[in-house]
């Protein structure tokens, strides 16, 4: 293998067969394959076989700092808003040396990178219950979340609060607050971004900011808050119960299923564009009761209905997501269903039924294999979204007087999670 004479963090030109290729070298300059982040913010590996030459651009010099956290210095006069960290790309910065991004814990990092934020609003607290991505979470992490939420919004000081969250799981992060945070006096937004703050083409300031409105206004409810569309024009509020990503990149990954945005949000001003719950005054109550033992299944055709034995044997609940209108195979399918169906609930497994196709809702009356699964006894949730309902059945089975009341309690309306008729 030959020796090319570059090493981590440096900024380098690559000559390969048919092109050159400028990039910083994130990790493993001696391996095989050599990890670079290219200009675009992408990363990508190369074969090291396959560098004909390189050359430095630029050495990468690490400066040793003392680590010490700095103080936010509040600025008197604004509005006053709570901050919880929680990780994800809007949380961190590159850091070539160590091969990827390192977080921002930081206070006076925050302020160094998010400036806009901090001369738009006084941040009075800023909590960090952990970091870690979002596919790392559990329903552990979202209850810490819900605990700093809570005190926050119990402050009278704090007019609304922020959460920065990883994008991949937010959706589920969104649902979970929205279950546990009954009665909510205050906004509670969470945010995101897919790009890290230290590249040119991040979406995460606008993100933040826009953020800010939103928890500066007078919707009492959880929201997601991010880019409306490609460029960096305005983003879109959205229920934290009826919003999901809908693409890997994209800066408007996130989209409102069957309904339509809270709001349009610029840094400077808020649109309401439906309706939404104003505070009822009182206290939040913090309901974090949950229980693991829930599991989403995805139909598929040809798919064997005794996996529901294994589900069985570990879980109290399953949220399967049902074709068309919440339809599986009927009683003259080689796979019938039904019988399985029956046995299990009649066991005491709670089966509820999810929209495969995520817009629109079900309808199990409208064909014989719907009213055949209907009566068997599986709960449909009309368009509540898949990962919505796996998140409300396992807290609702996470309360123990509630037993008798399960089906009761999917089909109660809690946080806007369903819709009375389809959204046009």
């Amino acid at each position: 293998m030959a020796e090319l004479g570059f090493n981590a963090g440096d900024e380098v030109r690559f000559r390969l067969a048919q092109e050159e290729v400028d990039g910083i070298v994130l990790e493993n300059p001696d391996s095989s394959v050599v990890l670079i982040k290219l200009k675009s913010g992408y990363n990508v590996g190369i074969p090291r076989d396959n560098i004909l030459a390189s050359r430095v651009l630029k050495k990468y010099e690490r400066v040793v700092k003392e680590e010490k956290k700095s103080e936010v210095k509040r600025k008197k006069g604004l509005p006053v808003l709570g901050l919880v960290v929680t990780g994800g790309t809007i949380a961190a910065k590159l850091d070539a040396k160590r091969g990827g991004t390192s977080w921002l814990t930081d206070p006076g990092e925050l302020m160094r990178f998010y400036p806009e934020l901090f001369e738009m609003v006084d941040v009075k607290t800023i909590d960090v219950p952990f970091m870690t991505s979002s596919e790392a979470m559990t329903s552990e992490h979202w209850i810490k979340i819900a605990e700093s939420v809570k005190k926050m919004v119990d402050d009278p000081e704090i007019k609304g609060v922020i959460v920065t969250h990883g994008t991949d799981f937010l959706h589920y992060t969104a649902a979970a607050l929205s279950f546990f945070l009954q009665d909510l006096t205050k906004p509670v937004v969470l945010t995101y971004s897919q790009r890290s703050i230290d590249r040119a083409s991040s979406d995460a300031n606008l993100n933040l900011v826009c953020a800010a409105r939103a928890a500066l206004s007078d919707v009492a409810e959880v929201m997601l808050v991010g880019h409306a569309n490609l460029n960096d024009e305005y983003c879109h509020a959205m229920r934290g119960s009826k919003v999901r990503k809908m693409h890997s990149s994209r800066r408007d990954a996130f989209q409102p299923i069957n309904c339509e945005p809270i709001a349009k949000v610029w840094p400077d001003k808020i649109e309401f564009i439906s309706e939404y719950r104003k505070s009822p005054g009182g206290k939040t109550v913090l309901d974090t009761s949950f229980t693991d033992k829930v599991a989403l299944v995805k139909f598929y055709p040809g798919q064997d209905p005794s996996i529901l034995d294994l589900y069985a044997l570990k879980f109290k609940g399953v949220v399967i997501e049902v074709g068309g209108l919440g339809h599986l195979p009927p009683s003259e399918a080689k796979h019938n269903w039904v019988p399985a169906l029956k046995k299990h609930i009649r066991q005491g497994l709670v089966i509820c039924a999810a929209a495969q196709t995520i817009y629109g809702r079900l309808d199990p009356f409208v064909y014989s294999n719907g009213r055949e699964i209907v009566d068997a006894g599986v709960i449909f949730l009309d368009d509540m979204l898949p990962e919505t309902a796996m998140v409300k059945l396992g807290w609702v089975l996470g309360h123990f007087g509630w037993k008798g009341k399960v089906k009761e309690k999917m089909k109660e309306n809690v946080s806007g999670e369903l819709n009375e008729r389809i959204a046009v």
